[in-house]
């Protein structure tokens, strides 16, 4: 695992110290080793951190004749099998790392080679004889790529970090990006908050020739195809894709863990791995104790049964918080409004005392259908059909049911359902796991840019024509929640505490395979995940077979009235709300006294506004110039949607 960085720059030469600062930005991607390289055109640079061939696959990695380098950040599983063909065609290897079968590879296949990848990956190739960069990005985007370009350069990294050591680069808000960050929680890419940078989509390649960009897809997730059989050779064939999946994810020459919830993802990821080694394995864990959000119980039987070495640590307010929080700002790098971005700090940094490698169990629940998300999508249908009056009426009453300090009560849940009743389909099943709806947004913002919900199920997402159904869902939170949410919290929480982080469930020939499933057998009335629990039934433990659902979070309504109240307090203040320019004061204002004094929960809510003001302030983001601001006068209450 590692970061890479670089730049072009056709109009003359650059200092060497660029360079090096920006790969200095990455450090802790790769603390094993680095190095740079530069010519007339190109200047690039890797950090590494050695996880396969601790001796050789130093970078950027050169061709013998020194004419094409690779900067490569990954791991690619079938490198061993890629190794074996592309020998036979005639080419020979110095080292055993992966890092060169990627370069060898390309030199073969040229951009073909990318669909031949299993594995997560982002890549940098330059070849000095045709003045040509190439850039890509593995399947799923589990490894970032940020993208800048300036006249006839380009400036790409790893993090934003990288291109933030140039000083060129203006650091100014987006603002169509904000109102994406407001609604979802995250921002979907290709955007980011920074105007004018981007991500590189996943699953696709950028070329740079002489100033001349083009740009391409080598994979797309297609739902249309069914598969052919029953459910027996179902769970049969996806019994077989696991065992694959786990087993080359425990390649490494380095001690591998496993993050272990006790619930049914990380408990098969610890089956297949117990059958696919015979040494012990370590598992770690995060505990809640005394709050019903604490799943450590379920993590420990797991882990008694199958012997694992066990690791966990409580987290609690006492722990201080105020300091991790502003160092998790520092290395998300883009904020995500994720509060599981917390306990996933302390997770990697306690699994970084004993392992380099860990396995994660991102990507099941889009695949096989494991949010309650879907199930609302669904039974929306039929609220839909009570008359606005009754729905608006019954919301009046759910206003003076009590507030839990539970993290995601039953309380918060109904009416977080009846508010998104109110909104398109698309848009609700947005909101549920959000934020803001636009409509929320035209009061909290003194003027919104109008991206919309809308735009993103409309811009080549897979089956965007089957409107309201399971599938079209999967697809979304796949293509934008997984990569831009999940997958970017796991990527910087574990690479801050220079820690690999695998997640099987996102091998390509699952995902592929999941598509092909039939929706029944995803869910089926109140029952989700249906194939994977079948199969797992007489593997796992009962108790984890049936369980709730809980989420690594913390319970961010209850501690933003206890322990966090002085983070917020001293972050959303009048004074940096007005200065901001995006945000009408008496608004915030009331969100923050309406959550402390009880009257409704709006932590999720808050955590955002905290993350965006947080990293506003420590890259210094500029957000006034020439936004034509107009006030509106408004009240504001944050229901009905």
């Amino acid at each position: 695992m590692c970061g890479i960085t670089g730049f072009t720059h056709c109009w003359g030469a650059v200092r060497a110290e660029t360079i090096r600062s920006a790969a200095q930005a990455l450090h802790h991607r790769g603390p094993d080793q680095s190095g740079t390289y530069e010519s007339n055109l190109v200047s690039l640079a890797a950090v590494r951190l050695k996880i396969i061939d601790l001796v050789g696959g130093d970078q950027p990695f050169f061709s013998e004749d020194r004419n094409t380098l690779l900067a490569f950040n990954g791991e690619i599983y079938n490198h061993v099998e890629l190794r074996s063909e592309l020998e036979q065609l005639g080419q020979r290897f110095s080292s055993h790392s992966d890092t060169e079968v990627v370069l060898r590879a390309f030199l073969q296949w040229g951009k073909e080679c990318f669909a031949r990848f299993r594995g997560m990956f982002a890549l940098a190739i330059w070849n000095e004889r045709e003045k040509r960069l190439v850039l890509a990005r593995d399947r799923v985007g589990m490894k970032p790529l940020y993208i800048h370009r300036r006249g006839k350069d380009i400036y790409f990294g790893s993090e934003l970090k990288s291109l933030f050591v140039h000083p060129e680069i203006p650091r100014e808000l987006d603002r169509s990006a904000l109102n994406y960050f407001l609604a979802l929680n995250y921002v979907p890419g290709p955007h980011t908050l920074v105007k004018n940078i981007e991500k590189l989509p996943a699953a696709s390649w950028l070329e740079w020739c002489d100033g001349e960009i083009s740009t391409g897809r080598y994979w797309k997730l297609g739902f249309k195809k069914k598969l052919q059989c029953n459910r027996d050779s179902a769970e049969e064939a996806l019994d077989q894709l696991l065992k694959d999946s786990i087993r080359d994810h425990l390649i490494a020459d380095v001690p591998l863990g496993i993050w272990l919830s006790g619930g049914m993802d990380s408990s098969t990821l610890l089956h297949y791995a117990r059958q696919a080694t015979s040494s012990k394995l370590k598992t770690f864990s995060i505990g809640f104790a005394g709050r019903n959000c604490d799943e450590s119980s379920y993590a420990r039987e797991v882990a008694r049964r199958y012997g694992t070495e066990h690791h966990e640590i409580d987290l609690n307010p006492g722990l201080d918080l105020r300091d991790a929080i502003e160092e998790i700002v520092y290395y998300s790098d883009e904020p995500f409004a994720d509060a599981g971005a917390v306990p996933l700090w302390y997770l990697a940094r306690l699994s970084r005392e004993n392992v380099k490698v860990v396995l994660s169990g991102e990507g099941s629940d889009e695949i096989f259908g494991g949010y309650i998300t879907y199930r609302a999508d669904h039974f929306a249908g039929y609220a839909r059909k009570v008359p606005k009056l009754l729905r608006r009426s019954l919301l009046g009453l759910l206003k003076h049911w009590p507030v839990s300090n539970e993290r995601i009560s039953l309380e918060y849940k109904i009416k977080r359902f009846v508010e998104g009743s109110f909104l398109p389909a698309d848009e609700a099943h947005t909101y549920w796991n959000g934020a803001f709806s636009g409509e929320q947004q035209k009061h909290i913002l003194h003027r919104t840019n109008g991206s919309s919900i809308h735009d993103l199920f409309h811009s080549g997402l897979p089956c965007a024509e089957c409107h309201g159904s399971l599938t079209r869902y999967l697809a979304f939170d796949q293509q934008y929640y997984l990569t831009d949410d999940l997958l970017q919290k796991v990527d910087r929480m574990s690479m801050a505490h220079s820690v690999e982080a695998r997640p099987p469930f996102l091998d390509h020939r699952i995902l592929e395979f999941g598509a092909s499933l039939p929706e029944k057998w995803k869910i089926e009335g109140s029952r989700q995940k249906v194939i994977l629990k079948s199969l797992m039934k007489n593997k796992l433990p009962e108790s984890v077979i049936h369980r709730r659902k809980t989420g690594l979070d913390i319970p961010t309504h209850e501690w933003f009235r206890g322990a966090l109240r002085p983070v917020l307090q001293d972050t959303l203040t009048p004074k940096a709300i007005r200065e901001s320019g995006l945000f009408r004061e008496e608004s915030i204002d009331r969100l923050v006294a309406d959550h402390l004094e009880g009257r409704a929960n709006l932590g999720y809510h808050l955590w955002g506004l905290t993350i965006l003001f947080l990293w506003m302030k420590q890259w210094n983001i500029q957000t006034t110039e020439e936004m034509g601001i107009v006030e509106k006068e408004e009240s504001f209450e944050l229901s009905p949607a």
